[in-house]
């Protein structure tokens, strides 16, 4: 059961994301990327108020995805990526990004903290960080 409402475009966009942001990471590495995705539509918390479904999390701005301002992002979502996003929608998590609201590709070793937010692991060449319970219990 999809624990966030997404119709079919909304599928194909998380998809497409997924690709334009992990694609090199392979399936486990987009699989993260979603959960930071889905992680923020629940979210409803720090920088992620009032972000309430896919087209809204992937197009916020600031703080949106850099992969929107590339034309592989708007490339169409191949069968396989669509459904790693449907299995991410689902409620399928990933560690270290099962709780995640945040990802970056740093040029060496990750940070024990990034932005205050605490570094959950690295997946390849993305480190993901997390808020507290406290601050967004909807994600855990």
């Amino acid at each position: 059961m999809a624990v966030i409402k997404a119709n079919d475009e909304h599928v194909r966009m998380l998809a497409r994301l997924m690709r334009a942001e992990a694609e090199s990471e392979g399936e486990l590495g987009m699989l993260m990327v979603g959960n930071v995705g889905v992680n923020r539509v629940l979210a409803n918390c720090l920088d992620f108020r009032n972000i309430r479904s896919i087209p809204q999390m992937v197009f916020q701005n600031p703080g949106g995805f850099e992969a929107t301002q590339n034309g592989y992002f708007y490339q169409s979502a191949r069968d396989s990526e669509i459904r790693l996003a449907r299995r991410v929608i689902n409620g399928e998590r990933t560690r270290p990004a099962s709780n995640a609201l945040w990802f970056f590709r740093p040029a060496n070793e990750c940070p024990d903290t990034w932005y205050n937010q605490s570094n959950s692991g690295r997946f390849k060449a993305h480190c993901f960080f997390i808020p507290t319970q406290e601050d967004c219990p909807r994600v855990y």
